[in-house]
């Protein structure tokens, strides 16, 4: 094919008349060639995309190439900072001879460094603005999943939510689950739910409660309660400029079910309050959901089932979702065919299994008449990927090898001092560091329980001044007063308050090895 073929083919495919951010320029036969740009439109960006390749290949960049663009566009973007160097994003870059090169490659004049609007998050508050959800807005499903449940378990987790939604008992933290959790599981609140919403076993009850203490002692059980975050402050604008939320998981990363339910217990709570948009000209947010194998590993069905709602009808709200990992295997195919703009960095066939993860790579990009696709997948540069997006028709362009444009930001972290700097400005760290703690299952149950103890107190008590009066003197007994005197009598009536004791207290009597004789 000649160079004018190509240049053709790829231009016409990448021509979009709406806003567009770009991305590179196509090579062909190693030589990279500027005047075939490859762009990806704004419009299309809520049908999903997915940016894969080795460790080292350049993802993380790429991520941050299409996050600064977004944000220079006005549009909001959500991402992870999987190992705390992504906050270069708030910084410009310093240019070096490779980024000149680069820029001087693909003919970009009017490449600048710049910093871009930057918030800075952490689920556990040290790194960043506390990122705070209430148990009851994260649910069952997800709460299941974080907490490692079994089928039966996850039933009784439904069953719990279940019992505080109709009670009105808001579980804010995970002391209220643990309160919810003993009072539905032995006493009082075994006897009320048996009918209605099924009996607790005290033995799942309490695996679920070890289960719960083992993640409050993982340190992050600052995760659940209030101020819980409102998603509206991730479509934040500055001059123009969306912000760019960047959720630091450096200091968690030895929970990675956490970090990877906790964005999409964010996603879920975008997806049920923002309006119906339809297909607007620019999305509202794009979310990045970096090292996505972590979402889907040991997935019970139940998970499963939202994430795919969640993807399939998010994008009428005007949100887009972008995954990231290493293979495309990670995803399973499912949520891989909702997907609709790929990257793909180098893949490295060193095992059989290698092998076959780049055999079914190359099936899912379109065929190319310029291209051993099988071959050159494998002896990619970094920052070169094969990519191929949605059209403004929404059909897939040709696939391109493209040598893909440099940030403009710093490639790398902010300096401690930076850091700081950042947080000691931001609005948002000082509206989230501080912890309310309101009325909740918890003191809610407690008043039940001290309650229900007093007036049965007070019953015993009226009991008590009730019965009559002991006579005095020594009046003649009759045969009822003898027989109820008697020491057989007295032993039988010990007996059964004992027995009477043993069933409120839980103490079982203590019996007798002699008989008596009548």
């Amino acid at each position: 094919m000649s160079k004018e073929s190509f240049v053709n083919a790829i231009s016409s495919s990448y021509s979009f008349a709406g806003p567009r951010i770009f991305l590179g320029a196509g090579v062909v036969e190693g030589q990279i060639v500027a005047e075939a740009p490859v762009h990806l439109s704004l419009k299309m960006m809520n049908r999903h995309g997915l940016v894969t390749g080795a460790t080292g290949s350049g993802k993380t960049r790429t991520l941050q190439l299409m996050a600064e663009q977004l944000s220079a566009a006005g549009v909001p973007v959500f991402m992870p900072d999987m190992k705390g160097d992504v906050s270069g994003l708030a910084k410009e870059g310093a240019t070096n001879d490779k980024i000149s090169e680069r820029v001087k490659a693909l003919n970009m004049p009017s490449y600048a460094p710049a910093g871009f609007p930057v918030e800075l998050y952490s689920l556990s508050g040290k790194v960043g603005a506390q990122m705070r959800a209430t148990v009851s807005e994260f649910g069952p499903v997800l709460l299941g999943k974080v907490l490692e449940l079994n089928e039966v378990q996850s039933g009784v987790l439904m069953i719990i939510f279940k019992y505080a939604d109709d009670k009105k008992l808001p579980i804010v933290d995970l002391n209220d689950l643990k309160k919810v959790l003993n009072f539905l599981s032995e006493g009082e609140g075994a006897k009320e739910i048996k009918e209605a919403y099924g009996k607790i076993s005290p033995a799942t009850a309490s695996t679920m409660l070890r289960k719960i203490v083992a993640l409050e002692q993982q340190g992050v059980n600052q995760l659940f309660g209030e101020k819980s975050f409102d998603i509206e402050d991730l479509m934040e604008k500055v001059d123009g400029r969306g912000v760019i939320s960047l959720l630091n998981v450096s200091d968690v990363q030895g929970q990675p079910a956490i970090f990877s339910t906790f964005m999409l217990s964010l996603l879920a709570e975008l997806y049920q309050r923002l309006p119906e948009a339809g297909d607007l000209d620019k999305p509202k947010l794009i979310f990045f959901l970096d090292e996505a194998h972590l979402l889907f590993k040991d997935a019970p069905k139940a998970f499963m089932d939202q994430i795919e709602q969640v993807i399939r009808l998010i994008r009428s709200k005007g949100v887009g979702i972008f995954f990231c990992t290493q293979l495309v295997q990670d995803v399973p195919a499912s949520v891989l065919s909702q997907l609709g703009n790929r990257v793909s960095h180098v893949i490295r066939a060193f095992t059989p299994n290698d092998v076959k993860a780049l055999k079914e790579t190359v099936k899912t990009f379109p065929k190319s008449t310029f291209y051993d696709l099988e071959q050159q997948f494998t002896q990619l540069g970094i920052g070169q990927a094969f990519i191929t997006v949605l059209n403004e028709k929404g059909i897939p362009t040709e696939t391109v090898l493209t040598h893909l444009a440099p940030p403009a930001s710093l490639m790398g972290p902010l300096t401690e001092a930076e850091y700081k700097e950042n947080l000691s400005q931001s609005e948002m760290y000082k509206k989230y560091q501080e912890t309310i703690d309101p009325q909740s299952a918890f003191e809610i149950l407690n008043e039940r329980i001290q309650s229900s103890a007093q007036k049965e107190e007070e019953e015993k008590e009226r009991k008590a001044e009730a019965a009559p009066a002991p006579k005095s003197g020594r009046a003649e007994k009759s045969t009822f007063e003898e027989v109820i005197n008697s020491p057989i009598t007295k032993q039988i009536g010990k007996e059964l308050v004992r027995g009477v004791f043993g069933m409120l207290f839980g103490t079982a009597p203590r019996r007798t090895t002699s008989r008596r004789r009548w």
